[in-house]
Parts: C-alpha cells; structure tokens; sequence
C-alpha cells in the first residue's frame, strides 16, 4: 500500500478550502456559508502548517491562502470563475506540500 506524506492532508485542506468555499457560495447563493467553508478549511490547514513546519511557515502559508482567496477574483475576470479557482487552489495545494513535506 501506497504512504500518503504528511504534507498531503494540509495541502488538500488548504485546496479544498479554496474550492469547496467557492462553490458553497456559489450553489447556496450564500456567501456566508462559502465564508465558512473556506475559514474552516484555512484553520485545518494552518494547524497542519503548524504541527509539521512551525509559526513562521503557518503565517506565511496563511498569507497565501489568503492571497489566493483574493486573487481568485481579478484573476476569474480573465479567465472564468472555475478557471481561476482551480488556478488558486492548484498552487496553494503546491505550495502547501512544498513548505510542509519532509
């Protein structure tokens, strides 16, 4: 059997985040509750970051997914929302493992 790296689990939250976020909000109409998806997410994520990196590369990861949240939005003017959030949630996911891999 196949061993899933720890970093996976925290680079699939912080992707899952970005997606699932957006398309709660986007099937319930409701952005609140994709708000809360991508918050709930975002905390997972960042206590994985902690656990295998440390504060310093939990801010800065933070940072990011917050970066990608926000760049989602110019970004989906040029290329389609879905686009733009697989685009966001692919390099957050990459940046993920890159930071928390052993």
């Amino acid at each position: 059997m196949a061993r899933i790296p720890a970093a996976a689990p925290a680079a699939a939250a912080a992707a899952g985040g970005l997606v699932g976020g957006f398309a709660v909000a986007r099937w319930t109409k409701k952005r609140q509750l994709g708000g809360a998806v991508l918050l709930a997410a975002g905390t997972a994520a960042a206590w994985q970051w902690r656990q295998a990196s440390g504060t310093k590369a939990a801010a800065g990861l933070g940072a990011a997914y917050l970066a990608a949240f926000g760049g989602s939005h110019p970004l989906a003017k040029k290329m389609g929302a879905w686009p733009s959030v697989f685009s966001v949630a692919g390099g957050m996911a990459a940046a993920s493992y890159a930071v928390t891999r052993r």
